[in-house]
């Protein structure tokens, strides 16, 4: 598989955007500012998005993505996300209000973005490809993914505080090889954290204890100005892990 990543950032600022990777050229995880990386060819190659929830560092660029390929795809483009994001896209986005309803344009028989229903626990299959939805704990329905391909894996966390469930999905599979995960604030502002259902770099380390699996791990959704902080404390708190800071532009091939 080849990952790229467009935005890793918890917020915007020059040469900064939110979530948004590329997988194979034709998978997008989240559609947060990073999409603005992407090349109008590169736009109208993608065939999948995988949304983790629907708060708009999430999904901001989801709508400019459908008026800017609109006429480029040869097919409905699928947008995999739980019921509850789907229909928060629906309600406040996608209502001829906000932004045209691309769902339905140009006809409602081929729209530019059909829209999937996923649940927690499901896998959908596409190709060689399986992407594992995992529900995890935030203040609005989210999950993250676990994304395989043969025997190359990894997992992204979406936005998250202290769970099991994300980490005894992980533990369900016989490997990991790259982890992507939040940490949006730094400890002196664990309070916040916890209200926002957001990591710190203490609550982090509680629960990396739960992952029996060892793989390199990056720091994402951390707040502008505060990244050296947030990865210096990782680093403090999981002195046995490979911590490392994401900016956008990164690159993995497993």
């Amino acid at each position: 598989m080849d990952v790229r990543v467009l935005g890793s950032s918890g917020g915007v600022g020059a040469g900064k955007g939110t979530t948004s990777l590329l997988v194979d050229n034709d998978i997008l995880v989240d559609a947060g500012t990073g999409v603005a990386q992407l090349s109008i060819d590169e736009l109208s190659r993608l065939r999948h998005i995988f949304l983790t929830h629907s708060h708009l560092d999430h999904i901001a660029y989801l709508p400019l993505l459908g008026d800017t390929i609109f006429g480029l795809v040869p097919e409905s483009i699928q947008v995999y996300a739980l019921p509850e994001t789907l229909g928060a896209l629906r309600q406040h986005i996608f209502n001829n209000v906000i932004w045209p309803d691309f769902t339905r344009i140009p006809t409602r028989q081929r729209p530019v973005f059909r829209f999937q229903e996923v649940q927690g626990g499901e896998t959908v299959k596409l190709g060689s490809r399986q992407i594992e939805v995992i529900p995890v704990n935030h203040t609005v329905p989210c999950v993250g993914f676990r994304i395989a391909c043969g025997e190359a894996a990894f997992a992204i966390s979406g936005d998250t505080t202290c769970n099991d469930g994300f980490w005894e999905a992980l533990n369900a599979h016989p490997n990991l090889d790259l982890l992507l995960v939040e940490t949006a604030f730094s400890n002196k502002d664990e309070a916040l954290s916890r209200v926002a259902h957001h990591y710190s770099p203490r609550l982090l380390a509680a629960d990396l204890r739960k992952l029996r699996h060892r793989p390199p791990i990056y720091i994402i959704h951390a707040k502008p100005g505060e990244e050296s902080a947030i990865l210096r404390e990782c680093r403090e708190t999981l002195a046995d892990r490979e911590v490392y800071g994401l900016a956008g532009g990164a690159h993995f091939t497993l």
